[in-house]
């Protein structure tokens, strides 16, 4: 007799996880009868009630998702890439910029170096020049 409450126990759970898996999953326009916030209170306070009633009355019918999904934007067709990493485009313009910015870092480079350069030469001409203490003795 344990046996089969235990039995009748662990079915009622496992109805109760997917009642509200499903619920959770189900968007939001699809769900029939009560808001969705509700049929997830009914199915965890009503545990067996409520997750059958989810199953007859709350979830949505295979037409009115269809007409559901119709007010939905529309999702990715498959040969979209879904991932910036899978779009080629983005990869494309990521090398791009790549190239862009070391052509960037090496005229900053460039034109550090030559203002280094002309530096030194002033400094070089300065240190040249006779100093005026030279000059009285």
């Amino acid at each position: 007799m344990f046996r089969l409450y235990g039995f009748l126990g662990l079915v009622d759970l496992v109805l109760l996880v997917i009642a509200l898996v499903d619920c959770l999953a189900t968007d939001r326009p699809a769900v029939r009868g009560l808001h969705k916030v509700a049929w997830v209170l009914v199915i965890l306070f009503l545990p067996l009630v409520g997750s059958i009633l989810w199953f007859v009355l709350g979830r949505p019918l295979r037409d009115a998702a269809a007409v559901a999904d119709a007010d939905l934007p529309p999702r990715p067709t498959a040969g979209r890439a879904t991932a910036p990493d899978d779009d080629p485009e983005f990869l494309a313009s990521l090398a791009r910029s790549r190239r862009e910015d070391e052509e960037m870092l090496h005229l900053w480079e460039a034109d550090l170096r030559r203002r280094e350069e002309e530096l030194r030469r002033r400094q070089e001409t300065k240190d040249d020049k006779p100093k005026d203490d030279d000059k009285d003795t």
